[in-house]
């Protein structure tokens, strides 16, 4: 009788149906090719005894802890727990005699993570249990079993939690009582051929689904078809028979002119996120080992891995693995890539913190892999500043990978394969990767968006696809591989190959033609709240990056003049190291769960101590024979400036004493003392001896007007606070004009309603700006009357559980005004702001951005316009029309919005999730209003900003024996003013050398002379790796070294300085 004819063309979608499920491990799992694809299975005793020793608390003890610790037996079906908590387990092995000749795989599945060693203390592989597109939990015990197997011991670290941590869905916070039931404890023996045909069947019954209606779709349709007719549970035959069909599909190959993908396994790890610090360091060595054991089954295949901290930390506690992953590298299949100490947030970090990423991340790959990195690697991070080209090419590397901005809620980034320019025209090769993820399961689909979603294939048909499992590690499976060898080249599908990144890049450098350019930032529209989420850390990593500024800066010149101090290079090292971990892109962003905040708390106290108890060993090495024994027995105040400008202060000294003293501030009953011209990089002595001594500054004043408003006043501006507490009037007296419009006000507190669509920590969504309450001031009153400080408090109840209390000060010597807030903060989804209206007309708004500033509308004429309705910006946001201009200064804030005249600046948040308590409890921060004549590039705005963040370094001495002392200033910068000497440091390899790194800050050219009174025998300009680009002329002039330097708008320049013993 003749086989019945298949009519599926009639009824394509019941045979889609079909083929599922044949391949879906649920009902018919008995009667599919589930059915057959394992040969035998073992479990229970003798074929695997369990016993198990639990840590306490939340420890994570060393293996050779572990092992020495009181076993006790346990079966399949225990329960682990609670979260985070670690479990060892003991396995004994005896591989049954059936296996023999056999490639015998153990199951382990814990329901959450693990890691497989062996007896002797080896990481062997990761397990991730509880099912899933993550699912792994197989490990090979032996590739061929002999007849008489000895008992094997494994060992088994078990950490409860799972790929994503332990919350209520995604982004809760952590369950701290989650269990975990050991689910599966077997051995088993693959049946090859029925994983052979399951693979190929992935691949065609997901042709058929995406290729519906094309002769490859239905011919992938018929394939399966005629496989499942062929198939038949326990025949082995029926098998071969079904793989002989599936070969002939796969034979026919595409085209030379297909899309050429280029795949790239890798296993993105948050370095924190959903987990702490600790468990990350355990993620890694459980997704690394994995991927040591498929280099040696699959030779062609390639793994990437970025983070020079996650290679740091598996190089310290898993060394062993660690010089696997060295040779792997050495053969091309394990690619150590990025170039950064850590994937960090590009939003947050200081100009210097970036540049250090590089430093740090470069140094330590050509150390410890023999080369640095051409691709600068960041998939996940929430934005990416518009110096990152020049610091990239500066950093040794010249390519650049991303995709986050295919997570744009209001536009769609319109390139994919395009030259991006930085703000001083240096470019970077950028791709963003078509498939839109970094995590790819090797599927068809993914295949298809890769030519589908990519937007400039007329320019460069060719794309890099990163797969595998990720931010909680993991990495490619085996199944990803074997579905990638399948459709590598086959009709209907893109080509796809494994490929080591700068493969990619290479090829399209060589073929790709008129590709576009994109100019300045690529904004991210989407997790705007990351600019103020945990203000606390943010805070903390302002505070760490300027200390370790003065500390390297005062270090350099201790060591130049005084005798026996050695500049601390392995400490300063360290705190670098941890800084920049902390700006890890869910730390900083304030996107991480608590527990990870109680770590990086910890960390910045570290920095911090560590940060003063250097700047105390420098001040001491400089100064300790002219300091006071101690503040009350003080008769002056050394002041060093390390900006390079000189600068007038008035600076509180606590607990100074003297006839000369002529303010105490009322809150904290400091001294107030005038720091009159101190020079750029170095000191002047303020003596508190004479009480008639000339103050050096015209008073400020405070005092009630007939309307009952506090008016704060100095021969710069007038400033009048209403009984709310908001700033009415701020007159120029110079340039009689009123800044504050008719019936407006500024330094308006607001609370927005704050509930984002889903992402709580991350986002602020545009029409939160729509609901607010204005907040008023009460308890108004004047607490200094000058002459150097004049101050009025304000009391603001926030709401029932919150309240905030604010000091409005004006200081004798400038006409910036002063906003000291303390803050106890218990809101729900809430958002605090401060809005400030001016009489100012601009089409847009400047902002600090590293090593230079970036401008933004201040209208929303387009949806481009209106997506940055909050903004990043560091130390100022300015506003400024032809000839004058208000700048917002701040000491711990990144998040702006300027709509019209209205410029506004965020001050906390409330989310709750992943973080339920975030940001709850007190906040003190600053902020300062600052008018100049003048338009932005034409005033002082970004010296001021300094100059609020940097304080003058204060030392209490003996003003007789420092009359006439002076070491500094050490370096000078002349010139125009536009160029900010930013960074003074010993070099890296060679403490004797100094570098000094500048940049050109409001986008012009410009020409400075770099003095120094080192005594330097020659001059270099480097790259931030400290590597020699070119020769200076280095100009001798009596005790004075100076080298002229020319620069291009927004440019950063290096000096190393080779400064004789």
């Amino acid at each position: 009788m003749d086989k019945p004819m298949s009519y599926l063309q009639k009824h394509p979608s019941i045979t889609r149906d079909r083929v599922a499920k044949f391949l879906a491990d649920g009902q018919w799992k008995d009667v599919n090719i589930h059915a057959s694809l394992y040969e035998a299975r073992a479990s229970g005793s003798p074929a695997i005894e369990l016993e198990m020793w639990s840590a306490p608390g939340q420890d994570r003890p060393t293996f050779e802890h572990a092992v020495k610790q009181e076993f006790a037996p346990i079966q399949v079906g225990h329960m682990f727990g609670p979260s985070w908590s670690t479990h060892w387990v003991r396995m004994k092995v005896q591989i049954p005699a059936e296996m023999e000749g056999k490639h015998v795989r153990l199951l382990f599945d814990p329901s959450c993570e693990a890691l497989v060693w062996s007896d002797r203390g080896e990481p062997l592989q990761g397990i991730t249990g509880d099912g899933g597109d993550n699912y792994h939990v197989d490990y090979t015990v032996t590739k061929k079993a002999k007849r008489d197997e000895h008992v094997r011991v494994l060992y088994l670290e078990v950490g409860c939690n799972g790929m994503f941590g332990n919350g209520g869905g995604l982004i809760g916070p952590p369950q701290e009582d989650r269990t975990f039931r050991l689910s599966t404890a077997d051995l088993v023996v693959y049946n090859d051929n029925a994983w052979a045909l399951y693979y190929d069947m992935e691949i065609l019954a997901a042709m058929a689904k995406n290729l519906q209606d094309s002769p490859r779709g239905w011919q992938a349709l018929v394939a399966a078809n005629d496989i499942i007719n062929e198939f038949s549970v326990g025949d082995q035959k029926s098998i071969k028979s079904a793989l002989n069909i599936s070969a002939k599909f796969f034979a026919a190959q595409g085209g030379q002119g297909n899309h050429q993908v280029y795949a790239i396994g890798n296993c993105h790890i948050d370095t924190a996120w959903l987990w702490p610090y600790d468990e990350t360091k355990r993620k890694i060595a459980r997704s690394w080992s994995t991927q040591l054991d498929y280099m040696e089954r699959y030779p062609e295949y390639r793994f990437a891995a970025s983070q020079a901290q996650q290679f740091e930390w598996l190089r310290t506690l898993y060394p062993s693995l660690f010089k696997r992953i060295q040779e792997k590298a050495k053969t091309g299949q394990f690619i150590p890539i990025g170039g950064t100490w850590i994937e960090m947030d590009c939003n947050i970090p200081s100009g210097e913190s970036l540049a250090r990423q590089f430093l740090l991340g470069q140094r330590f790959y050509k150390q410890h892999f023999g080369q640095t990195c051409d691709v600068f690697w960041l998939p996940d991070t929430f934005g990416y500043s518009s110096q990152l080209p020049q610091i990239v090419r500066l950093a040794g590397a010249k390519y650049f990978f991303t995709q986050k901005l295919s997570w744009n809620n209001i536009n769609k980034f319109p390139h994919t394969t395009f030259q991006w320019a930085g703000l001083d025209g240096s470019s970077v090769l950028t791709h963003m990767a078509p498939a839109n993820t970094y995590t790819a399961q090797v599927t068809v689909s993914d295949l298809i968006n890769s030519v589908k979603q990519h937007k400039d294939v007329a320019y460069s048909n060719e794309s890099l696809y990163l797969y595998g499992n990720g931010d909680g590690g993991g990495g490619p499976l085996e199944a990803m591989i074997e579905r990638l060898d399948r459709i590598k080249d086959v009709d209907g599908l893109p080509r796809i190959k494994h490929a080591h990144p700068n493969e990619f890049y290479e090829h399209v450098e060589k073929t790709a033609r008129d590709l576009v350019t994109w100019k300045g930032e690529l904004y991210f529209e989407l997790h705007r709240g990351t600019y103020t989420s945990q203000a606390r850390t943010k805070q903390y990593n302002r505070q760490a990056e300027l200390l370790l500024r003065d500390v390297e800066m005062l270090s350099v010149v201790a060591q130049s003049v005084a005798h026996g101090f050695a500049y601390p290079a392995a400490e300063l090292d360290r705190v670098w190291k941890l800084v920049c971990l902390n700006q890890f892109h869910d730390v900083i962003p304030g996107s991480s769960i608590e527990m990870v905040y109680r770590d990086s708390d910890k960390i910045y106290e570290d920095v911090v101590n560590s940060g003063k108890a250097l700047m105390e060993s420098a001040m001491t090495s400089l100064f300790s024979h002219v300091a006071a024994e101690s503040v009350s027995k003080a008769t002056g105040v050394l002041f060093v400036n390390t900006t390079a400008w000189p600068r007038s202060d008035v600076v509180a000294v606590p607990g100074l004493q003297g006839p000369g003293v002529q303010q105490i501030r009322e809150r904290d009953n400091a001294a107030l003392v005038v720091a009159a011209t101190v020079p750029g990089c170095g000191m002047s002595v303020a003596d508190v001896t004479n009480g008639s001594a000339d103050i050096e500054a015209v008073p400020v004043t405070a005092f009630k007007d007939s309307k009952g408003n506090v008016v704060l006043e100095n021969i710069f501006v007038t400033a009048k606070i209403s009984p709310r507490g908001h700033l009415v009037s701020l007159w120029d007296r110079r340039e009689e004009r009123e800044l504050v419009p008719k019936g407006c006000a500024a330094n308006v507190f607001r609370l927005h309603d704050d509930v984002p669509l889903f992402w709580d920590a991350w986002d602020i969504e545009i029409y939160n700006q729509e609901k607010y309450t204005e907040l008023e001031g009460t308890n108004v009153r004047i607490v200094d009357e000058g002459p150097l400080l004049a101050s009025v408090f304000v009391e603001v109840a926030i709401s029932e559980n919150s309240v905030l209390r604010q000091w409005i000060s004006l200081g004798a010597t400038t006409p910036r005004l002063d906003f000291d807030c303390s803050v106890d903060w218990h809101e729900n989804r809430k958002c605090l702001k401060v809005a400030f209206a001016w009489d100012i007309y601009s089409d847009v708004a400047t902002y600090e951005t590293q090593f230079g500033i970036v401008q933004r509308p201040t209208h929303r004429n387009t949806t481009w316009d209106m997506a940055k309705f909050e903004v990043c910006g560091h130390k100022f946001a300015d506003l400024s029309e032809h000839g004058y201009g208000v700048a917002l200064l701040n000491d711990c804030k990144y998040g702006f919005s300027t709509l019209g005249n209205v410029m506004s600046m965020s001050l906390l948040r409330a989310p709750k999730a992943p973080d339920a308590n975030c940001d709850m409890g007190h906040h003190s921060f600053r902020y300062a209003i600052y008018p100049h004549k003048g338009a932005f590039g034409e005033a002082s705005v970004v010296r001021e900003a300094y100059q609020f963040n940097v304080p003058l370094v204060q030392l209490p001495v003996d003003a007789t024996s420092s009359a006439d002392f002076s070491i500094m200033p050490f370096f000078t910068l002349s010139g125009d003013s536009s160029v900010v000497l930013d960074t003074v440091k010993a070099a890296e390899d060679n403490s004797s050398q100094v570098v000094v790194r500048m940049y050109e800050a409001y986008g012009g050219h410009a020409r400075v002379k770099l003095s120094t009174k080192l005594r330097v025998t020659r001059a270099q300009l480097t790259n931030i790796l400290e590597e020699h680009v070119e020769d200076a002329k280095l100009v001798v002039l009596g005790s004075k070294r100076s080298v002229d330097l020319a620069f291009k708008p927004f440019e950063v320049k290096t000096v190393k300085f080779q400064v004789k013993a």
